[in-house]
């Protein structure tokens, strides 16, 4: 062998090795390929077959390094590894995030300088490939492909591998594939054979104002954590002696959800529903059928319904399914102060619209469903909460933060940085909503605040409970005191949840409210 073909092959190796990082638990040396891809093109005459299987193979490490990337960037981001089963319904919405945060013009050049890169990571293996076959000499190709066959043996047969294959990254996604299929497949015959929760009417809830308001990324890392509980718990205890002072009854506790760092509908509709919905395909599975939602009780019950979404700017096609009498997106919010990055308007003035546009007014009880989203990433910039809810009005107050703290883009070259604004933002949400509830909750309101997931790795580090915080909150001991006595998991009296104990799954909620306010 000559020094160009052993240094040329090094490399060749080292591109092959860098497709292991997500697949493995440890570090290869050898990628398994390149003696097999080195041997055979060293056995091809130059010309054009030559040339179209390089190109074959510089397309196929593009698409693969494609893969593991992404696969690297949904671990951090949802806390599971990529599945192009499931990532394939969610890649409109992923799109959309990416050009909320950053602009229609940079969205796209980050996506032109990605795809140009994959493009020149195929063009440099192919040409790699065929220089490697120039510079290798003749006799060598039978001694490499004979190398790699029992060194793939070897492998097979060592209890520690000393060689991996980046193909294992395609084998990966088939395997999940099917399994996805198999899962959902029994998703749906279940949902078909009337494995559902059915609907009750809630006649302790009869005449009372019911509002769940998810907070985004409201996680219990948030008070576990030491990153962040000394922001948070102090809010907590903050909350639980104005509320307390007020009259007002407060339980805590904890509930399991579906998903982390993102897809929050899916945890939205596994409380509603009482189905554990953990993929996009079940969602749709799920809106497609005829299974019944916390909504319906609601509405046997007497309420008026509403759906309060400041996130959606686009069509929802979908929310129609929930059945909601109404459905106010961003534009029918009134909303005529700045935008801040992603987050459409700030949770105050949700809270506040909601108070003066839709609860004071409505001739009949009202259940609200809210998503309350100044807790979303990008975390930036952080609003101060607004002593006089009266001067929110229609927005304008907020000008004076247009254009206020820096780019995300900026923040999160820090990942200390963007956990600190995480916490940062997520006790703006709590103090707004312990603001919200001093001033508007009475007897005849039952406020439940429920975290739809655990933030990113990134925020809570590997391997963190999937669990949520939920608030229960009313002046009347009657609405509250219940989730006491059913004995649930993580349930106690005031702000904190226990801390020691794993909730519930967020799909029992739904049995559990029915359980206690339907009379029976």
């Amino acid at each position: 062998m000559t020094k160009t073909s052993l240094l040329l092959a090094l490399i060749l190796n080292l591109m092959l090795v860098a497709l292991t990082v997500s697949g493995v638990s440890y570090t290869p040396w050898l990628a398994l390929e390149t003696l097999f891809l080195w041997g055979l093109f060293a056995a091809l005459r130059p010309g054009t077959l030559q040339r179209q299987l390089a190109m074959a193979a510089g397309l196929t490490y593009a698409f693969v390094a494609t893969l593991v990337v992404v696969d690297l960037l949904v671990q951090q981001s949802l806390g599971r590894p990529l599945n192009l089963y499931l990532e394939l319904g969610v890649a409109g919405a992923a799109y959309h995030l990416l050009h909320t945060n950053l602009g229609a013009v940079l969205a796209v050049v980050v996506l032109l300088l990605v795809l140009a890169m994959l493009i020149a990571l195929g063009t440099l293996f192919a040409s790699l490939l065929q220089r490697l076959a120039h510079h290798t000499p003749r006799q060598a190709p039978r001694l490499l492909i004979a190398a790699a066959v029992g060194l793939t043996g070897l492998t097979l047969a060592l209890p520690a591998p000393i060689a991996a294959t980046g193909a294992a990254v395609l084998g990966k996604q088939v395997t999940l594939a099917a399994d996805t299929h198999d899962a959902t497949r029994s998703f749906q015959q279940s949902i078909e054979r009337g494995q559902r929760v059915d609907t009750r009417a809630l006649d302790r809830l009869a005449g009372k104002d019911v509002i769940l308001g998810f907070v985004e990324s409201y996680g219990i890392s948030a008070l576990t954590d030491p990153r962040y509980g000394p922001r948070i718990l102090p809010r907590l205890e903050q909350m639980e002696t104005a509320l307390r002072a007020r009259g007002l009854h407060l339980m805590s506790g904890r509930l399991t959800s579906p998903v982390q760092g993102g897809q929050s509908w899916l945890a939205h509709l596994t409380l509603l529903s009482g189905q554990w919905v953990d993929s996009q395909l079940d969602y749709d599975i799920l809106l497609s059928s005829r299974h019944t939602t916390l909504i319906d009780d609601m509405k046997q019950t007497g309420h008026n319904t509403v759906a309060v979404m400041p996130a959606i700017t686009r069509p929802w096609p979908e929310g129609r399914r929930f059945g909601y009498d109404r459905i106010y997106d961003a534009d029918a919010m009134g909303y005529q102060g700045p935008p801040f990055n992603w987050v459409t308007m700030p949770d105050q003035y949700t809270w506040s619209w909601f108070e003066q546009e839709l609860r004071r007014p409505s001739p009949q009880p009202l259940f609200a469903e809210m998503a309350l989203i100044s807790s979303h990433a990008p975390w930036v910039p952080i609003l101060p909460v607004l002593d006089d809810w009266s001067a929110i009005g229609n927005g304008k107050v907020y000008d004076t933060w247009r254009d206020s703290g820096e780019a995300p883009a900026s923040l999160w070259r820090d990942p200390d940085r963007v956990r600190a604004h995480y916490s940062q933002a997520l006790d703006y949400a709590l103090e707004v909503i312990t603001g919200y509830a001093d001033q508007f909750v009475d007897d005849n309101t039952l406020l439940i605040i429920v975290g739809d997931h655990q933030p990113a790795p990134l925020i809570t580090g590997d391997n963190a409970s999937r669990d949520s915080v939920i608030h229960i909150i009313s002046a009347d001991p009657a609405l509250v005191e219940p989730f006491l006595h059913a004995g649930l998991p993580g349930f106690q009296v005031g702000a904190l949840p226990d801390l020691d104990t794993t909730g519930m799954p967020m799909d029992r909620f739904r049995r559990v409210f029915q359980d206690i306010f339907s009379g029976n």
